[in-house]
This record gives C-alpha cells, sequence and structure tokens, in this order.
C-alpha cells in the first residue's frame, strides 16, 4: 500500500534500539486527546477517541498485521471494537443531553456519583466479564489471557460510565492502567505502555475534576406537565 495511509501502517521510529510503530504512537495521541476532551465534558471526546480505536486495533494484531512485536493481544484488539461501539452510545448520549440541557449551561452530562445498586452492577459485571473472558481470550490465544481479560472488561465498564457521568468511571481506569502497564512493558509495546502511565495520573487529575463538578452540578428534570385545572386557569 502506498500514500499516507500506507505510511501510516508501515511506519516505524527506532526507541531504545527497538522499533516502534507510528501509529501506535499516533493512536495513544488520539486517545490521551479523547481524555483530556473527556475530562472537559466535550462532546468531541468521542469521535476522536474512535479514531485512536481503529489504530491501535491494528497494533495488538501483531499476527493480522505486521508489528514488530508480533504478539496478538486479543484483549486489548477487542476492547478497540468496543469502544467504538461504546463511544457510539456515548456521542449519541452526549449529543442528546446537550441539546435537552441536562445542565444549565447546555453541558454534555452532569457528573454523579454512582447510585449504590449501579456500583454493585459494576462490580458483578467487572468479575464475570474477567472471569468469562479469561477462557476465551486464552482458548484464542492471547499473550497475557488474564491481565488482558481484566483490561477488556474494565475498559467497557469505564467507556459505559463516563458515558452516564458516573464520577467513578476515572478510578477504574486507574485499575485497567495498573494492570495494563505490565503487561505492555512485557509485550515490548513501550509506547503503550507510556502512555498508561500518564493516563494513571491523568486519571487522577479528572477523578478530582468530576468530584469536584460533581458538587456543584445536578441533573435537571424535566417539568411535569400541567394539571387540566393549571392548564385551563
Amino acid at each position: 500500500m502506498t500514500g499516507p495511509l500506507g505510511w501510516l501502517l508501515d511506519a516505524q521510529l527506532p526507541v531504545a534500539g527497538s522499533p516502534v510503530l507510528v501509529r501506535e504512537i499516533v493512536g495513544n495521541v488520539f486517545g490521551l486527546a479523547s481524555a483530556l476532551l473527556g475530562l472537559r465534558r466535550v462532546v468531541w471526546a468521542w469521535p476522536v477517541g474512535m479514531v485512536g480505536n481503529a489504530l491501535l486495533l491494528t497494533v495488538f494484531l501483531g499476527g493480522v498485521f505486521v508489528t514488530p512485536q508480533a504478539h496478538d493481544l486479543y484483549g486489548q484488539a477487542g476492547r478497540q471494537v468496543f469502544f467504538f461501539a461504546v463511544s457510539l452510545y456515548g456521542w449519541w448520549r452526549w449529543s442528546r443531553n446537550r441539546r435537552l440541557g441536562v445542565d444549565g449551561d447546555h453541558a454534555p452530562v452532569a457528573p454523579r456519583w454512582a447510585t449504590g445498586r449501579e456500583r454493585l452492577g459494576l462490580l458483578v459485571a467487572a468479575a464475570v466479564g474477567t472471569a468469562v473472558g479469561y477462557p476465551v481470550l486464552a482458548a484464542l490465544g492471547s499473550w497475557g489471557p488474564l491481565p488482558d481479560a481484566w483490561i477488556l472488561t474494565g475498559s467497557l465498564l469505564a467507556t459505559y460510565g463516563m458515558a452516564r457521568g458516573w464520577v467513578e468511571f476515572w478510578l477504574v481506569w486507574i485499575a485497567v492502567d495498573a494492570v495494563g502497564v505490565p503487561l505492555l512493558l512485557r509485550g515490548g509495546f513501550y509506547p503503550s505502555a507510556a502512555m498508561y502511565l500518564v493516563y494513571g495520573a491523568f486519571c487522577a487529575w479528572g477523578f478530582a475534576a468530576w468530584w469536584r463538578a460533581s458538587r456543584v452540578t445536578r441533573p435537571t428534570r424535566a417539568p411535569l406537565p400541567p394539571s387540566y385545572s393549571e392548564a385551563v386557569a
């Protein structure tokens, strides 16, 4: 393949004596940009992140696309596909909220703490998703199936939590990063590992920002329709 797309798929840079794919770097830059926009509660966080998902999908399928690592991290690759799908939901939800005005300033989302039932649902989904994902990824030949299963599950839950405006989604991301950094370092995905470290610090900042925002923003309820007596008064 020739042209800009061919260059993006094939280009490599030497980092510490090892080749690194340019598309891995670019994909992570888009991911960081998406996180920054998400912290600011900007709707463009979703489509920007989707570009990064498409690029990183090709990086983690080393057996399909030519990569220096030649490792297949099916959990990492699969989460890019699911990210794309969940991001469509997040893009729609935030765009809709901005039009309807969930906040006084028509922000796309009003940060709030998840309810007790929602937190329980997150914990159950995390346990079930990891338990189910592990044997599936192992059977597919994924490199590092157990941490890969948690990274896939936790990433999906964090993305869904972001779409819903739950403050806790930042904490889920931190837990994903804590597992992802060692896995990516062992696999030789150094730009992604470095970006996970940046994400970890960034998520702590984002958590504090959304926590503060949750104390001053409250979702507004649509006014009830007037009763018959009020309507004719």
